[in-house]
């Protein structure tokens, strides 16, 4: 999925290369800073910044040796640089600089995420605008309800949208950490000076509280935000699903030229989009389950998570990235079928204005209960070819209260068009 499916600016994100100049920068940084501080020589300093590069093929060599991916990392540096090479890691343990580095990588994949979830805002917004007053049928239980129109639906992934994007920046800020404490987060080989310094110069700050590795409820905090804005995204996709059945057919997934929806069926349009964005969403929670059971690791630290993070913080990420993107190209895409719309408000046979009628003989002195048994009787009661709003107009009960004029004005939603409008727009602005 990832090799077919990757954007290029995410995918990179999370390539080894990247992991590694991510490293290399933290080395070189806590370099410049004990320089400074008279820790090593300032020449060793400007070496290493001068000097440093790698190979992951080199590294990849020196692993089949030492058995430690940043041993390798480290002596690959070190050889390249010379002499000076000695001043690389100095009084550094490896979470130091893989908890950092990461720290970095999370950085530039939200960058990547935030510009994403922008596209899918306006793309939502484009259809809200189009579609506020659309009227179409609200529904609870899969059942029809009230009237509602395809704006003020878009309106509520909108604003839930906007939710997860507070989320998912929020989590991001509290991992922006810099962790350089050593062994144990005693600062035993460094003091806390140059934690403070190297964080400064990255843009972090620093871990309060460290054992040898930054600790993992922040990442966790991180996949729990991203499983949000997928479970998000997937609750529109499965919207859509619904509305792309044969028997409601309001929408329907763009269908490019020369595309095919079955091997065997040629009739068929699936909506493959939303299915798809339906399973990343289950993939994402199973991350967040991952991440989870990384917080409980032994004394200051065991390497347990490790393995763990090597895959999910790439795959959530891409996964999260490709999810955005594909239901903004759905939304972009999409068919609103406004005909099938009216059409399945007539099918209803005038059933989703029972509450306005409701409501409009409570206005005129009739009890909640009395009006409420009126209502239901009727609607109960209605056959083939017969619709609510006949049934009220030659029901001598409710004509006691509700002239006919009445009853059709509120069959038509000219009023409940407007108040929807009103409603729909009013999402758009932030």
């Amino acid at each position: 999925m990832i090799e077919r499916y990757t954007r290029p600016e995410m995918g990179l994100v999370w390539d080894l290369h990247t992991k590694f100049a991510k490293m290399m920068e933290v080395e070189i940084t806590v370099a410049e800073v004990q320089a400074k501080m008279k820790l090593i020589p300032l020449a060793a300093a400007k070496d290493i910044r001068k000097k440093s590069k790698f190979s992951i093929r080199r590294i990849s060599e020196i692993e089949q040796k030492t058995k430690h991916d940043v041993i390798a990392f480290v002596s690959n540096l070190a050889e390249n640089v010379g002499k000076n090479g000695k001043y690389i890691h100095y009084g550094l343990t490896s979470s130091d600089v893989l908890d950092t580095a990461l720290s970095l990588q999370i950085r530039e994949a939200g960058e990547v995420l935030l510009r994403s979830m922008l596209t899918l805002k306006r793309s939502l917004k484009n259809l809200i605008a189009r579609e506020a007053d659309t009227l179409c049928p609200g529904r609870t239980h899969g059942m029809y309800a009230e009237p509602t129109s395809f704006g003020v639906k878009i309106a509520g992934f909108l604003e839930e949208l906007r939710r997860n994007e507070k989320r998912v920046s929020q989590a991001l800020d509290q991992l922006m950490i810099c962790k350089l404490s050593g062994a144990v987060g005693t600062y035993s080989s460094l003091g806390p000076e140059v934690e403070k310094a190297v964080a400064v110069r990255l843009g972090l700050r620093p871990e309060k509280i460290a054992t040898q590795v930054v600790p993992r409820d922040r990442h966790a905090e991180l996949f729990l935000a991203l499983s949000l804005l997928c479970a998000g995204i997937e609750r529109l996709a499965v919207e859509m699903r619904h509305l792309q059945r044969s028997e409601v057919a309001e929408v329907t997934e763009g269908f490019a030229q020369g595309q095919k929806g079955s091997s065997a069926m040629p009739h068929k349009k699936n909506p493959i989009s939303s299915e798809n964005v339906t399973g990343l969403a289950r993939l994402m929670r199973s991350y967040a389950q991952a991440a989870l059971e990384n917080i409980a690791l032994w004394h200051e630290r065991d390497i347990s998570h490790s393995s763990v993070e090597r895959v999910i913080f790439p795959d959530a990420f891409i996964v999260a990235d490709y999810a955005v993107h594909r239901m903004a190209q759905l939304m972009d895409g999409l068919i609103v079928n406004r005909k099938k719309m009216s059409e399945n408000i007539a099918d209803s046979q005038g059933l989703l204005f029972s509450s306005q009628i409701l409501l409009a003989l409570v206005r005129k002195g009739l009890a909640r209960e009395e009006a409420y048994s009126h209502v239901q009787r009727i609607a109960h009661s209605i056959g083939r070819g017969d619709s609510l709003e006949k049934k009220l107009i030659h029901d001598p009960d409710v004509r006691q209260y509700l002239k006919a004029k009445e009853i059709s004005e509120i069959f038509s939603g000219k009023k409940l068009r407007k108040t929807l409008k009103a409603q729909a727009r009013k999402a758009l602005t932030e």
